[in-house]
């Protein structure tokens, strides 16, 4: 590692540049959170089960995006990649999670009871830990179907996600690098 990397800084600057990478995006996260559970969604019956999921899944594909390019460009990768990820996971998990009220709003015979948002937010999490308790459980061909996206989501964010962050974490640093 260069001289002027993130060991070679003083302690202070570590700790606060660490206290940086976990603050912001806990604050985000919590804010992700707030908003899911703040927002009306009870006039989105009419709403698109398909149309919200291809929305969420383009504003959360848009998000990492942006959080590899912001790694890649980044002082200190690694702490971006933290703070990328951080930020990130929740926004997926939110998205699913929204789908989910709003399909089950919209028909509630779709899952084996009518889902609230903590129902869906605790179906979701179900759903990627992949514990798959069984006391939540998509009944119609469209949950089926969005359950069955994140599925594949979840295992595209955890095999290629881990791999993408790591190589634009490299990148930065070899661009860090030839720049210094």
């Amino acid at each position: 590692m260069p001289a002027d990397g993130f060991a070679a800084l003083p302690k202070a600057d570590r700790n606060r540049l660490l206290r940086r990478a976990v603050v912001r995006p806990a604050c985000s996260a919590s804010l992700l959170v707030l908003a899911y559970f703040l927002l009306p969604m009870w006039n989105l019956q009419s709403a698109s089960a398909l149309g919200g999921l291809l929305v969420g899944l383009a504003l959360v594909g848009a998000l990492c995006a942006w959080q590899v390019w912001k790694i890649v460009h980044a002082r200190y990768p690694g702490l971006q990649a933290v703070e990328a990820l951080a930020l990130a996971l929740p926004a997926y998990l939110l998205a699913f999670a929204t789908i989910y009220v709003v399909t089950s709003t919209s028909t509630p015979s779709s899952f084996t009871e009518p889902l609230t948002k903590l129902d869906s937010l605790y179906f979701t999490l179900v759903c990627f830990s992949t514990v798959g308790f069984g006391d939540i459980t998509a009944v119609s061909e469209t949950a089926r179907a969005i359950v069955s996206v994140q599925i594949v989501g979840n295992l595209v964010l955890l095999a290629v996600g881990v791999r993408i962050i790591t190589a634009a974490v490299k990148a930065g640093q070899r661009r860090r690098e030839s720049d210094g």
